[in-house]
């Protein structure tokens, strides 16, 4: 139940903000979603056993999610502030570690959240279009794996996981992009919808596994409890995160 009414708050809630309103309280849910997950990342980091990052880290993630010129110098400068930042550490024998923890969760997080700005400037259905479609994909996954999958997908990071549910989930993320961009962005040819719904859809299922891969590592199940019955933000956008630079990118290329 508890998961069913967080649902039922949170998905017409990001609709809203996804394609109605105003830029100025769109680039603030998305910096505070961005600063929780991060948040969350640096407590699974901790498990890991390396120091996780500190204000510099939530300050150099603002950058990257805001800053729209110089991207190369950025992350370079972002590389250097890393290693200058991991001389600290008391092991020498985690400031590798350190300074590559730091790095990774600035270019997860807040990378990947820097292209929902991108995607809405295109339009805010194909926006719309790729926060719902590992939502979808997700629970069709899950129904359809529960009642006819038979071949474990990737037991060492998801057990409950199968190779049935996991098409399901590709073929229910199509149909929906089918229909939801076919509807109101008619001009798109459907054959490249479908490819840019089964692209994310692969990159989402990737990015769950990925993110299910950082908590077992870390011995955690959730990254936190911040969303009765789906854990952390960084839970529920695990699939998100992937899927957004992916249909982005292909945006860009088709």
């Amino acid at each position: 139940m508890r998961r069913f009414v967080t649902a039922l708050v949170l998905i017409p809630t990001i609709a809203y903000v996804a394609l109605f309103a105003p830029q100025w309280l769109f680039l603030a849910v998305v910096i505070i979603v961005a600063l929780l997950c991060f948040h969350e990342y640096r407590g699974i980091v901790e498990r890991h056993g390396f120091d996780p990052p500190g204000p510099a880290g939530y300050a150099a993630g603002l950058l990257v999610l805001l800053v729209r010129d110089h991207e190369l110098l950025l992350v370079t400068l972002l590389v250097l502030l890393a290693l200058t930042l991991a001389l600290r550490t008391r092991e020498l024998s985690k400031a590798l570690p350190g300074a590559a923890a730091f790095l990774l969760g600035i270019v997860y997080v807040f990378g990947c959240w820097r292209f929902t700005i991108g995607l809405r400037q295109i339009s805010p259905h194909w926006l719309f279009f790729t926060l719902a479609l590992n939502w979808i994909g997700d629970s069709a996954a899950y129904y359809f794996g529960s009642a006819f999958g038979r071949h474990k997908l990737a037991p060492r990071l998801s057990p409950a996981k199968s190779w049935e549910g996991s098409a399901a989930s590709v073929a229910a993320s199509a149909l929906f992009g089918y229909f939801y961009l076919g509807w109101f962005l008619p001009s798109v040819p459907p054959l490249q919808v479908i490819l840019v719904a089964v692209a994310a859809n692969v990159a989402g299922q990737i990015g769950d596994l990925a993110e299910s891969a950082l908590k077992r590592g870390a011995g955690v199940k959730d990254s936190s409890s911040l969303l009765p019955g789906h854990g952390g933000w960084l839970d529920r956008v695990d699939s998100t995160l992937f899927a957004i630079p992916v249909v982005y990118g292909l945006l860009q290329l088709l």
